[in-house]
This record gives structure tokens, C-alpha cells and sequence, in this order.
């Protein structure tokens, strides 16, 4: 395929063309004169992030063009995004697949992009001016170039040779005639197409765009077809359109035509109508020249000479040429649908993680099925490079995401989505975890043929690592053994000789973090001094905290190396308190060489705390130095953890402090609750509390707890405590209802209640039954068991005596509100309860004139004598008007000169302390006789004939 020419001299087209004479031969130029392409007349000298932009070049139709660009990457921030734009609008990017093809390679050695762009077979409309735009992130340039489009060159004169022809079939040149009247056909067919071309070859714009420009009628249709196809030169333009005479042929078919061209948003529909002139004429549709069925979604319709085609919700695959065909005559338009722009709804958010933790990052766009574009750092992701780079994409409906199942390190940056409507972005921080150093390594001093161990222990028991020496890894071998068991690592070298001296570091894998220790060789010299010296301690306390005291935190190595000096070598005598210690095995041991006296204590223990002195004696003398040790622990677990009082939904939780704080006060305490049978514990406070009494809420009702609390100091955290005896919340019943006397004696009183009305998940174990003295305070109980019925009699009780009375309901949770009489009881016999005997002629409405007497007689039981009490309306009867006499026997009601205002319903109350017994008498004065025998029939109901 031939690139694309620089621009050069146009051919003279026309009659120009055939006057011209051919040119003549000229010696070829040899290649050290040939110009170079940098050097071309249109190239431009390289300016900004642009080694070589993009030359002008002028191709003749049919053939290819190919532009090429350099730029130079040192000066971008980041990976650059290249746009190539005809005219002011037009996106070329966008074409890509059809005559359009882009390159993009980049030069790692030099730094340097390369781009290329291939049009095939290059048609008039291609000519125009035409952009490069370059961008990564704040970084932006763009140059600008040219395409000159010409017809194919013709030589008149050529051509001309070729029509003389032969009319012969031999092959040599003398044999045969020549055939004029094939010249005279070909020059005037030549000239056919050279004027035909001429009319058509005007600013570049092919004919069919040309008769959509003759069909508009405003200006702002003019501006929409170039800008549809990238017509540059407006002036131009409109000029030629101002000259060309449009003869405007007039249809036999088609009244009214379909407009040059429709545009109409996705998911729309649209209407596209004809006016024919004979509402008889048969009319096809077409679609890219396929005849278009009737369907749900192509609707025609015939109103009048009107034909109508209905597109429903329009895709991309709308977008097409349509035409209306009736016979022989047919009109054409073409239909632009639009994509809408797609808008972000959520932005990305900033994330924080470890690594390793999963990670989505989502986005909601307002679309669903949209197309999106994920950048990492300016660098699209995509699907084909997810595999290696361990993220996928997910679609969520109107959610896009991004996930990362095992986040690491360099996953962290700025993720951009992109859309045609919009953009966010965000930035995802990646971290390491921490580790954390529960015991370092000690350095190390080891004779010949010794044992060396370096042990370390980290928080993670799954975190493996590495051991070095002296920056180089250390391979297990017969005299090296390398260990993991749990948090702890070992490096053990057997028979220790010179060369293993060295420093040694322990790196855990994945964290930036390494732990380092010396060994040193101690090789025994012998020197003879004649002379003598007194011996000598060197005391070198590290981590002391005041003078000679040393403090170790439990579980911690100590190793306590005292330097000693003196001639001959002095003898070393290690004392704990006044007992001479000189165990050289085990846990706690001494460790003599002639210089030096180590005492080493491998795992610290509380017991280890005290004074340690060290004596060194020769025949020269002595010395002494005294030591103090210190250990630190975490403290003993609280004591006496108990729940004193549980209600609906808590509890109260007390305990007692450590007996032993571990050397450092006790900043606080952590607890702990999990339901009884269960393994999970629940922690209730992850900040230290620093009291001893706590209330934990929010449990269920009737379910088995157990709770536990851990101590906390400086050191860290203690065992946890013994677990408390099980509890369940559980709220105490309300109190009983209807409290009432049944029966009263000289010494017990019989009472009688209903159930509460909550009981509650705890339900009930049953009652206790309490009294006191009229005017005291002191509650007595009645019984030490609860009593399951609700009744019970109160015995023993002093005879005369006024007692209050009150029932409690008791069930795990305690004790409810009480329930309490009123009033209080006096003890004595009641031989017979409190009875009315009230007449039958009074249990109607007794019925009496105005101006008669009222006297009624009314009998009743009780021993004692009740207390009676007559009421009307809910207070006393009047005694100015009413007069009472009670015996023990009845009681009488006596009005002399009963009036209206007497008439009502009265109550007659018999009462003995707490027993009552009562009665409703309805009385009715009236006027005259009629009115009373009327009442009368009305009681006795209508008269049988």
C-alpha cells in the first residue's frame, strides 16, 4: 500500500491539462542530493513533547494515506491518550474498523511514542485540515496538518498513444493499421469524465452530500450536515451553493417529501411522513435498501394521501438510510439516532486497606448496560489483561464494579471511570500489616564447639520468614537447623566455630521489618603477667531504671554479662539475696569465662525478682557490686467475679482487683460475655474500664450468660478470670390484682388475689404474704415458702389488733411490687358475714303518690353488728329529709310526705371490717292515679282477651 505523498503542485485539469506538453526527462538525482524526509518543505521543526508532528500531504483518490507522529514520553507525567480530530469537531477515533486505523507503539530505550493514522482508499470528502490531540494528565499539546485529495493524474499524450492500435493480430510493430475510430471514442469519453468530474469535484464534497445541502433551507441545517461530515470550508460552501441553479423537478408520485435527514434519541421513536398523490399509488419502505416489514416495531399508517412509518424505540441499529419508493419514483432521507450521555449517579470513594483484604471499588452510572472505561494512573484496565493483573469486573444492573479479591501493594493508586457524560475518580491506599514483636533475638556469645540459638517470637503465628548472616540467607545444613513452630523461630547452629561469627537478622516475609543479633566467638587466650592486679567489676547495667536495677518483663531473656578484670583471674561468686547461687544448667544459670561472669535467665519468671550481687576475689583482693531485677508482668486475673442483680435485659457485674498487678499498676479491664453451651465470647468494651462494677445490657430475657473479665497494665493483658456462675436477665412479675378478705376470726385472717398481670420469661415460683401493726413500719412474713395459690390464711394473729396486709409475687428474678389492702383489718370474730334480705316487693321500682309516706323495711344478718349506710346518687341520704333507724336486725328508710324530687335509685351497704354486702332500691313518686296505674300495666305487662 503506497503512503501518503507530501503536498505537492496540482495537475492542470481541462483543456489546461491537453495544451500542456509532456514533460521532458531529466537525469535522476543522485541519493546524497535527495533531500531528506525531515527536511521536507512541510514538515515543521519539533516544538513541545512532539519529536516529529504530523506532515501535510496531498493523495490522489482511491489510493491510502498514512500520517505519523513521535512524541517524546520523558516530558509526560504519565501513559498519553492520542485523539485525531477532523476540522473543529469531527472524532476520528470513533471510526476506527471502517477506512479508518490506528497504531501506537512505544520505544522503552529511547522513550519515545509513535502513532499512526491509515485511511484506506481516500475519497474527495477525506480533504480538509485535521488535528493531533496528546494528553496525560496535566500535560496537553496538539498540531495541526493537512489532507489535499486529487483526482487520479492522466496523460493526455499517453493516452493518446494507447488508442493507436493496430487492427492486425501479428506481433510485429509494422504489421497491421491503425485504428483512428477507436482514438476519436476514447478522447471523447475522456472528456466526458473529465468534465463530469469537474462539476462534481468541487471543495471536495461527493454529490449525494451535495443534494442534501440543496434540500436545506435554514441556516442552522447547513451548519448540521457539515458538521455531520466534516465540511470545514463554510464559505466555500455556501458560495458554490449560491451559484448552482437547483432545478426543482416536480414529483407525479410525491406531494410532499421526506426531509434530507432525521436524528432522534435512543429509546425514542420517530415518524416519518409522505404526502403521495393518488392515495391508490401502492408504497414501499426500505431500510439500507431492504424492504421493511410491518411489525411491533415498524408501524405503518395511511391517513388520507398521508403515509406514515412509526420507528419504536430507536437503537443504534436504527441509524440508517431510509426511502419511500412508489413505482419508480422514490425519495430518500437518512435517520441519526443519538446516545444519550451516560451520567455518573454514584462517584468512586476513597478506600484504605491491608493488603491482602478484598476490595470493591463500584460506581453507578444512570443506564444500565452502559459501556464505562476503568484507568489505573492514567492506564486503562481491560479485560484482557485482568487474568495477570488478579482484578475482574462485575455489572450490577446500574452498578459497575471493580474487585480485587487479594489486594496487594501495588495495586494502590487513582482509578478514574469515564464515561461519554462524565467521569470521577479515586484513590485506593494499600498497606502493610502490622507485626508485632512479641520477643526479639539476643545477641550471642558462644565458645568453640558450643550451641547457638537465636529465637524470636512475632504475633503472627502464620508469618514465615528468612534468616541472614551478614546479608546473605542461611541455608539449613548437618550443623544448622531452622525451625517454625507456632510464633516462635529458631535458628540453631551445633558446634560453633570462628566463621559463624557474624550478625544475623530474622526478616518476616511481607513486612518491612527485621530483627538482628551478633554472635560472637569467644576464643580463649592465655597470657602470662607476672605482675598482679586486684580484681576489678565492670558493671554495664542496659535497661536499668536506677542505679544497679535492671528490669526484665516476664517470659523475656536476660542475660547479664559482668566484665571482670584482675591478675591471676579472679574467681566469680554469684549470691541471690544471702544464698550463694551456682547452678550452671537449666533455666537460671552461670556462665563463667576468664573476663567475663554472665548470669542468664531464659524465661523470666516472677520468682526471679530480687537482689543479685556478684563477688570476684583473687589473691589480690576482691570486689562487690549488688544488683537489682525487676520483673514485670501482666497482671493476675480479677477475683471474686460475680453478678449481684439481673434484670429484663442487664446485669450487674462486680469483681475484685488482682491480688498481683505484675509490677505495673492496673490501667483497667476488658470482659467478656457468651450465651451458656456456646464457644464464642463477645466482647463488651474494647476500651479499657476502669472501675469494678459494670452493667451489661442488651441481653435477652430468659436465656443462660455467662461473663468474664480480663486485667490490663502496661505489660499487656492478664488470664481471663473464672467465669461467672451462669445468670439469666430476667425482670421480677407486676404486682397481684384484686387483693380482698375472705374471712376474719379472733386470730387468723383469710385473703384471697388473682396472678399479676406480666409475668414475664422468669414466670413465677409463687407468693409471699406479709403484715404490720396499724401505725408501724415493720413487715412481718406470714411465710418463709412461697405459696403457689392465690390464697392463704394468716394465722396466729392478735385478737383486736388493726393489721395491714400486703402479697408480694417472688420468682427468679426477686421480688414483684407489692400488693396492699386499703384499709386495715381488725381481728376478731366474724360469726356471721354481712347479709341483706331485701323484700320482694322491693326488688322492682316501688311506686308511691306525692303526698304519701315512704317507709320501707328492710332486714339483714351479721355478727357483729354491720355498719349500714344508706346512699343516693354515690353520697349520703339527706337526714333533714330522710329518716334512718337501724337495729340489729333491719334497718328502716321513713319519709312522712313523699314528693317527685324523692324519687331515684338508693344503695343499702352492710358492712363488717372488709366484708360488704349491698343492695339497689328504685323508688318512683308520682302525680295522680292514672299515672300510677299506667305504671302499674306496665309492670304487668298487656291484658289477654
Amino acid at each position: 500500500m503506497p503512503e501518503a505523498k507530501p503536498a505537492a503542485k496540482k495537475a492542470p485539469k481541462g483543456k489546461d491539462a491537453a495544451k500542456e506538453a509532456p514533460p521532458k526527462e531529466t537525469p535522476a538525482e543522485s541519493p546524497k542530493e535527495a533531500a531528506p524526509e525531515d527536511q521536507s518543505p512541510t514538515a515543521e521543526a519539533p516544538t513541545g513533547i512532539f519529536l516529529k508532528k504530523p506532515d501535510s500531504v496531498s493523495v490522489e483518490t482511491g489510493k491510502d494515506a498514512v500520517i505519523i507522529a513521535k512524541v517524546n514520553s520523558k516530558e509526560l507525567p504519565g501513559k498519553p491518550m492520542f485523539k485525531w480530530v477532523k476540522g473543529k469537531w469531527q472524532e476520528l477515533n470513533s471510526k476506527s474498523g471502517a477506512r479508518f486505523s490506528f497504531k501506537e507503539s512505544e520505544d522503552s530505550a529511547s522513550n519515545v511514542y509513535t502513532v499512526e493514522l491509515r485511511i484506506e482508499k481516500v475519497v474527495l470528502g477525506d480533504r480538509g485540515d485535521y488535528r493531533l490531540e496528546v494528553k496525560a494528565k496535566d500535560v496537553c499539546d496538539s498540531c495541526s496538518f493537512n489532507i489535499d485529495v486529487e483526482a487520479p493524474r492522466q496523460d493526455a499524450s499517453g493516452e493518446s498513444l494507447e488508442s493507436f492500435k493496430r487492427s492486425g493480430e501479428e506481433k510485429s510493430e509494422d504489421a497491421g493499421e491503425l485504428d483512428f475510430s477507436g482514438l476519436l471514442k476514447k478522447r471523447e469519453v475522456v472528456e466526458e469524465e473529465k468534465k463530469k468530474k469537474k462539476d462534481e469535484d468541487d471543495l471536495g464534497i461527493p454529490p449525494e452530500i451535495w443534494e442534501l445541502l440543496k434540500g436545506a433551507k435554514k441556516k442552522s441545517e447547513y451548519e448540521k450536515i457539515a458538521f455531520q461530515y466534516g465540511i470545514t470550508d463554510l464559505r466555500g460552501m455556501l458560495k458554490r451553493l449560491k451559484k448552482a441553479k437547483v432545478e426543482v423537478k416536480k414529483s407525479s408520485a410525491f406531494t410532499v417529501k421526506l426531509d434530507p435527514a432525521y436524528q432522534v434519541d435512543r429509546g425514542n421513536k420517530i415518524k416519518l411522513v409522505v404526502e403521495i398523490s393518488d392515495p391508490d399509488l401502492p408504497l414501499k419502505w426500505y431500510k439500507n435498501g431492504q424492504e421493511i416489514k410491518p411489525s411491533s416495531k415498524y408501524v405503518f399508517e395511511n391517513v388520507g394521501k398521508k403515509r406514515i412509518l412509526t420507528i419504536n424505540k430507536c437503537t443504534l441499529a436504527d441509524d440508517a438510510a431510509y426511502e419511500a419508493a412508489v413505482k419508480d419514483e422514490k425519495c430518500f432521507t437518512e435517520l441519526f439516532v443519538k446516545e444519550p450521555p451516560i451520567l455518573i449517579v454514584t462517584p468512586l470513594e476513597d478506600q484504605q486497606v491491608f493488603v491482602g483484604d478484598r476490595v470493591e471499588m463500584a460506581v453507578e452510572v444512570s443506564e444500565e448496560g452502559a459501556q464505562v472505561m476503568w484507568m489505573k494512573d492514567g492506564v486503562e484496565l481491560t479485560r484482557e489483561d485482568s487474568y495477570k493483573a488478579r482484578y475482574r469486573f462485575k455489572k450490577d444492573g446500574k452498578r459497575h464494579i471493580l474487585i480485587y479479591s487479594d489486594v496487594d501493594k501495588e495495586d494502590g493508586g487513582r482509578y478514574q471511570v469515564i464515561t461519554n457524560g462524565g467521569q470521577c475518580e479515586a484513590d485506593l491506599i494499600v498497606e502493610e500489616k502490622q507485626l508485632e514483636v512479641l520477643q526479639d533475638i539476643a545477641d550471642l556469645t558462644v565458645k568453640a564447639a558450643e550451641q547457638a540459638v537465636f529465637k524470636c517470637e512475632v504475633s503472627d503465628e502464620k508469618v514465615t520468614g528468612k534468616w541472614y548472616k551478614n546479608g546473605v540467607e542461611v541455608r539449613p545444613s548437618k550443623r544448622i537447623t531452622i525451625s517454625h513452630v507456632g510464633r516462635f523461630h529458631k535458628l540453631v547452629i551445633d558446634d560453633v566455630r570462628p566463621e559463624d561469627e557474624g550478625d544475623y537478622t530474622f526478616v518476616p516475609d511481607g513486612y518491612a521489618l527485621s530483627l538482628s543479633a551478633k554472635l560472637n566467638f569467644l576464643e580463649i587466650k592465655v597470657e602470662y603477667v607476672p605482675k598482679q592486679e586486684p580484681p576489678k567489676i565492670h558493671l554495664d547495667c542496659s535497661g536499668k531504671t536506677s542505679d544497679n536495677s535492671i528490669v526484665v518483663v516476664a517470659g523475656n531473656k536476660l542475660r547479664l554479662d559482668v566484665s571482670i578484670t584482675g591478675e591471676p583471674p579472679p574467681v566469680a561468686t554469684w549470691l541471690k539475696g544471702d544464698e550463694v547461687f551456682s547452678a550452671t544448667e537449666g533455666r537460671t544459670r552461670i556462665e563463667q569465662r576468664p573476663d567475663c561472669s554472665s548470669f542468664v535467665i531464659e524465661s523470666a519468671e516472677r520468682a526471679d525478682e530480687g537482689r543479685y550481687t556478684i563477688k570476684v576475689t583473687n589473691p589480690a583482693g576482691e570486689d562487690v557490686a549488688s544488683i537489682f531485677l525487676r520483673v514485670v508482668d501482666v497482671p493476675d486475673p480479677p477475683e471474686a467475679v460475680r453478678v449481684t442483680s439481673v434484670g429484663e435485659d442487664w446485669a450487674i457485674l462486680v469483681w475484685e482487683p488482682p491480688k498481683y498487678d505484675g509490677g505495673q499498676a492496673v490501667t483497667g479491664y476488658l470482659l467478656e460475655r457468651k450465651k451458656k453451651g456456646s464457644q464464642r465470647w463477645m466482647k463488651l468494651n474494647f476500651e479499657v474500664f476502669t472501675e469494678t462494677t459494670y452493667e451489661s445490657t442488651k441481653m435477652i430475657e430468659g436465656v443462660l450468660y455467662e461473663m468474664r473479665v480480663f486485667a490490663v497494665n502496661a505489660i499487656g493483658v492478664s488470664q481471663p478470670s473464672l467465669n461467672t456462675k451462669p445468670f439469666m436477665p430476667i425482670a421480677p412479675t407486676s404486682e397481684p390484682l384484686h387483693l380482698t378478705v375472705e374471712d376474719v376470726t379472733d386470730t387468723t385472717t383469710t385473703l384471697k388475689w388473682r396472678p399479676p398481670d406480666r409475668i414475664g420469661a422468669g414466670g413465677i415460683d409463687g407468693y409471699l404474704v406479709e403484715y404490720c401493726l396499724e401505725g408501724s413500719e415493720d413487715w412481718v412474713s406470714a411465710n418463709k415458702e412461697p405459696v403457689e395459690r392465690c390464697g392463704f390464711t394468716v394465722k396466729d394473729l392478735p385478737t383486736g389488733a388493726r393489721i395491714l396486709f400486703r402479697v408480694v409475687g417472688v420468682n427468679i428474678a426477686g421480688r414483684s411490687l407489692p400488693a396492699t389492702l386499703l384499709q386495715p383489718v381488725t381481728i376478731r370474730e366474724i360469726v356471721e358475714q354481712p347479709k341483706i334480705r331485701l323484700p320482694r316487693h322491693l326488688r322492682q321500682t316501688y311506686v308511691r303518690k306525692v303526698g304519701e309516706a315512704l317507709n320501707l323495711v328492710i332486714p339483714f344478718q351479721g355478727k357483729p353488728r354491720p355498719q349500714v349506710v344508706w346512699t343516693k346518687g354515690g353520697a349520703p341520704v339527706d337526714p333533714a329529709r330522710v329518716h334512718v333507724r337501724t337495729s340489729d336486725l333491719d334497718t328502716v328508710f321513713f319519709v312522712r310526705q313523699a314528693e317527685r324530687s324523692d324519687s331515684g335509685e338508693y344503695e343499702l351497704s352492710v358492712q363488717i371490717e372488709n366484708m360488704k354486702d349491698t343492695a339497689t332500691i328504685r323508688i318512683r313518686v308520682v302525680g295522680d292515679p292514672q299515672e300510677i296505674q299506667l305504671h302499674s300495666q306496665k309492670r304487668q305487662g298487656p291484658r289477654r282477651t
